[in-house]
């Protein structure tokens, strides 16, 4: 028992120490190693809108607040019975169009056959107008006959023609519709964790208004806010650690993917008074994707801490940023 207490007391002042190192160094950022730069931040993740493409009542949501999700489940159900009918109509329509492409084909072969035989008659017309065997009154009724008979022809091939584009335009109506019927199951383009929960089962919602708001697990990442003596010397890529409140003792992997290119106000989130006071520059701090992986049921947006960045790829990093979060912490 006496042992069983003596480690305890031992883990409890271990914990002390790395707190009372976190709060010294979250206020004295110059106290690290020359070569190192810190900022003040939280974790954060990019926000992803879940809403569908047009209005329409809400069938399904099969996503609460706060679960995870992964890429490419379905978490959103809109109505489609009314879609359903518009589908089988056009379709319908389609039918329709290439009965009426038939019929016009069987008028084109018809009107072949008149124009042949007004043709033939022309023919006959003429040679016998040769031999003055007909009046020219009989041939110019023959020669009329066989116009006519040609522009017959050429309107039952234009229906013909005209009959194609209404097939086209019905079948492009059919592929519309099965389009918004597609567009009606809504699935997560990323892995997250639902944020909001803003719609439920049969309410109607407009087009783009969202029913669910999902936290991107794929770009979980620190904002941290430097002076420009500092962000300028910032390359994309520089690696760095992250350190929580929650996690004193254990520093997290990071890489610097972002440097604004314009300075600014520090946000009033920001909690040290002299960083406020002076014009700074945003930088994003990334955790990388298999970290994130590997501790996703773990992962909280929120989380305050500090960014801790090495600016010269040579500077050693100092023993308190070397300890990684073990596996076994999250298990």
């Amino acid at each position: 028992m006496r042992k069983k207490t003596s480690l305890m007391f031992t883990a409890a002042a271990i914990l002390l120490v790395g707190a009372a190192v976190y709060m010294f160094v979250s206020e004295n950022g110059a106290e690290w190693p020359a070569g190192f730069v810190q900022g003040n931040g939280r974790i954060e993740a990019e926000q992803v809108k879940i809403a569908p493409a047009r209005a329409g009542r809400v069938s399904r949501v099969m996503a609460a607040e706060g679960s995870l999700v992964s890429a490419g489940a379905i978490l959103v159900q809109m109505d489609t019975d009314e879609l359903s009918a518009s589908h089988d109509r056009a379709k319908a329509e389609v039918a329709l169009a290439r009965q009426m492409k038939a019929e016009a084909e069987a008028l084109v072969a018809q009107r072949q056959s008149e124009q042949r035989r007004a043709a033939h008659e022309l023919d006959r017309a003429t040679a016998l107008l040769a031999g003055q065997n007909i009046s020219e009154t009989v041939f110019e009724d023959r020669e009329t006959a066989h116009q006519v008979a040609e522009a017959v022809l050429t309107a039952a091939r234009a229906r013909v023609a005209t009959s194609d584009s209404q097939i086209a335009a019905a079948e492009a109506e059919v592929r519309r519709i099965f389009a918004q019927i597609e567009d009606s199951s809504l699935f997560a383009p990323v892995s997250g964790r639902v944020l909001y929960r803003l719609a439920e089962p049969g309410e109607v919602v407009g087009a783009g208004a969202p029913i669910l708001t999902l936290l991107s697990l794929e770009n979980v990442y620190m904002e941290v806010f430097l002076p420009a003596r500092e962000a300028g010397l910032l390359p994309i890529g520089a690696e760095a650690r992250i350190v929580l409140d929650a996690l004193p003792d254990f520093a997290i992997a990071a890489t610097v993917t972002f440097v604004s290119p314009e300075a600014q106000f520090t946000p009033k989130q920001v909690e040290t008074l002299s960083e406020r006071e002076q014009l700074v520059f945003r930088v994003r701090v990334r955790i990388p994707e298999d970290l994130v992986e590997d501790r996703i049921a773990h992962v909280k947006t929120g989380l305050r801490g500090i960014a801790v960045i090495r600016l010269s790829p040579g500077s050693i990093w100092p023993e308190a940023l070397q300890r990684r979060i073990p596996p076994e912490l999250f298990q």
